[in-house]
């Protein structure tokens, strides 16, 4: 019989074969020990922040790395403000992958302005902030979506070294800060995107409330109204009265009831939510949700609400208005239903205050109702010295006794100064050009 101990012990082969799965074995075990260690590591030096797209920090860090983080990454490629090791280090790890950001706006003399901005697209970029390195790893899954949005389900993860963690408190507040700023002093108009609110467009500069000339008293008076209602939320708590305001303003085309609605926002400090009732695919759910979820500080503005129903009233709860759905019950009850919201100011606009039904205008429906006719000899003078200045007040007098008689819009007032907007004397030498426009005749 064979030795077996000198076959295992003399065995070249068998040596051979021990050997080589020892170092196999071994190299695995400082593979893993290296994975683990370097996992360690990582954890004990590095910390990150992650940031879902559907947060709302989300679109204030992808603005303010278009503006600062992108700018800080060109510096580093010229050099500006950092050493020439930092310099070597970001020039190796510049975005090979940028995603343009496009901001568009037309002037009214039909210019456009449009500016890129470049921020890092998909994937691993690294930036330089306050002296520290930040890795921004931006991902998109293909697989998830965003159920308000219906937009892919994007994250962005910030990642640093712990002991500079404090840098993503300072971010945070500094991308806060720019997004408000782009938005201070003016009015954000909204519109309904699927169940959700969407900025509509560039926030609109403030209106001063003083351009838009009402009849006498009439501005005072819907402005002094909504502030009382705005200081008195607790007097509606107290006597259990819903905490809500609606205004009418009805009449003539060109009137300025949706140009004063704008101004009052900008006076409230408030942004406007602009609601079509004739809008494809709206329901009463729908209604009445967008007005539970309608942002903070916001006018609701219905527009038009006489040609939403063109039906009599039974004939709107039999079949939906051409392409929206809602109904006239479901309006009504979206303004003052049980499942109702509070603290909301509602505004509607229309031309025919005849054609609404008595339901939708009583009171806690339409608490305010206002007239804006055409403009009156008052309204006229104001205009005109606005425009020209008050020491054409005795022109701004003949021009009003010219046109008196005659209705004339306020809208139709503006387009005359504009017109003549470099000569007092030329609007009033021209002012039969408004007498012979088409329903600007004797109104009585």
């Amino acid at each position: 019989m064979v030795d077996l101990s000198s076959f295992f012990t003399e065995n070249p082969y068998f040596s051979a074969g021990f050997g080589l799965i020892g170092v196999g074995a071994g190299l695995a075990v400082l593979r893993q020990g290296a994975r683990r260690g370097a996992d360690l590591m990582r954890r004990q030096l590095l910390v990150s922040m992650e940031i879902p797209s559907h947060d709302k920090s989300y679109q204030w860090v992808l603005g303010w790395l278009s503006r600062r983080g992108v700018h800080t990454i060109r510096a580093a490629e010229t050099g500006q403000n950092i050493t020439w090791m930092q310099k070597r280090i970001a020039k190796a790890v510049l975005p090979r992958h940028l995603a343009v950001q496009t901001s568009y706006k037309q002037h009214d003399n039909g210019s456009v302005s449009t500016n890129f901005t470049m921020v890092p697209g998909q994937g691993k970029h690294i930036f330089l902030y306050n002296g520290s390195f930040i890795q921004v790893d931006r991902q998109r899954n293909a697989k998830m979506i965003d159920i308000q949005t219906a937009a892919p389900f994007e994250t962005v993860t910030l990642t640093t070294l712990s002991r500079d963690r404090v840098v993503f408190s300072q971010i945070l507040a500094e991308a806060r800060e720019h997004a408000l700023a782009q938005n201070e002093g003016r009015t954000v108009l909204y519109t309904s995107f699927g169940p959700e609110w969407r900025p509509f467009g560039l926030p609109r500069k403030k209106r001063l409330l003083e351009s838009v000339v009402l009849d006498r008293g009439v501005s005072e008076g819907i402005v002094a109204d909504v502030n009382d209602f705005i200081s008195n939320e607790k007097w509606y708590d107290d006597r259990g009265i819903p905490y809500r305001r609606g205004y009418l303003l009805y009449g003539p085309p060109g009137s300025g009831k949706t140009s004063f609605i704008q101004a009052l926002a900008g006076e409230l400090g408030y942004n406007i939510c602009i609601l079509n009732l004739s809008e494809r695919g709206l329901t009463d759910d729908r209604l009445n949700h967008l007005l539970t979820v309608a942002p903070e500080r916001s006018l609701v503005l219905l527009e038009d609400i006489d040609a939403a129903f063109t039906r009599t009233r039974q004939q709107s709860e039999q079949a939906a208005y051409q392409q929206s759905m809602v109904t006239f019950s479901g309006l009504l009850n979206a303004l003052d239903g049980v499942a109702s919201s509070d603290e909301r100011i509602i505004f509607m606009t229309t031309n025919h205050i005849e054609r609404l039904d008595p339901a939708l205008v009583r009171p806690g429906r339409v608490d305010v109702k206002v007239f804006l006719g055409n403009a009156s000899p008052y309204q006229t003078c104001k205009m005109f010295e606005r425009f020209y200045g008050t020491e054409y007040a005795d022109l701004a007098r003949e021009f009003s006794k010219k046109l008196d008689g005659h209705a004339a819009s306020t809208a139709q007032l503006q387009g005359h100064f504009v017109v003549h907007k470099k000569n007092a004397q030329s609007a009033v030498d021209n002012v039969r050009e408004l007498i012979e426009l088409p329903g600007s005749h004797n109104e009585h």
